[in-house]
């Protein structure tokens, strides 16, 4: 197994960052110092992270519905509830896959599989995400063509795949991007504030039957779906005439 693939899989986070440990000198194996990324362990091989023996352990994929005043960290420094005080003590070392701040809620996926992980985060995946939207007073629906067109922010352009009016003041959103506050600052951009947000859909996964604050374990169908390549995009049609403009070939 690859050294970078080997420390993913020990619940050190995506093999990107896995690689960056190894070029950063921090990795030995059987004592001697790596910086190779295409590096093989071998089973009885001993590898270290800054001097910590590090050893694989059992992947684990869950899905936790997030409360409102909990954040995505492992430890805070302000000592605010996190939701890692959610799962049970003694579990392998899990990440969150993406994040939803303090004051939003909804479904989030942690796992101990770099892969996984880097394929729900990537933008080449296109994984969409679902949320419903309360804002501060009733939304022009107009505006809503602005949030497909996009809005440009620190990070790039963001975007919202498709929009659901539910009442005056409650959307549904499709995102298949993951910038910081994404939601929150599209909106405020164009007049309104969030005041409530929950992510409700992770792909196909959805958290029916979960309260908030529970957990579960994603079952195999679940992950099968999550590990599919996006779908291929539409064929490009020729403009309109180009067939028209083709001159058939001289007798």
């Amino acid at each position: 197994m690859r050294l970078n693939r080997y420390l993913a899989a020990a619940g050190l986070g995506s093999r990107r960052s896995c690689e960056s440990l190894i070029q950063e000198g921090k990795v030995t194996l059987n004592g001697q110092l790596v910086t190779e990324l295409a590096t093989q362990v071998e089973p009885g091989d001993a590898v270290k992270v800054s001097g910590r023996l590090i050893h694989q352990q059992p992947l684990q994929y869950v899905l936790l519905n997030k409360p409102r005043g909990y954040v995505c960290t492992a430890d805070d420094e302000l000592g605010r509830q996190t939701i890692f005080d959610l799962l049970p003590e003694k579990w392998p070392r899990l990440h969150h896959v993406g994040r939803l701040d303090k004051d939003s809620e909804g479904l989030i996926i942690l796992t101990n599989d770099g892969d996984l992980s880097m394929r729900l985060t990537h933008p080449r995946f296109k994984m969409e995400k679902e949320y419903e939207v309360t804002l501060d007073h009733n939304f022009d629906y107009e505006q809503s063509a602005v949030l497909r067109k996009g809005i440009y922010m620190e990070g790039g352009r963001a975007r919202a795949e498709s929009i659901q009016r539910l009442s005056t003041r409650r959307l549904r959103l499709v995102l298949k991007q993951g910038m910081k506050r994404q939601i929150r600052q599209m909106f405020y951009s164009i007049g309104w504030e969030v005041e409530t947000l929950e992510r409700i859909r992770i792909g196909s996964i959805t958290g029916k039957g979960l309260p908030p604050g529970q957990w579960r374990y994603l079952s195999n169908e679940e992950l099968e779906s999550l590990r599919r390549p996006p779908p291929a995009p539409p064929a490009s049609q020729p403009a309109a005439g180009a067939r028209a403009r083709k001159r058939s070939p001289r007798p």
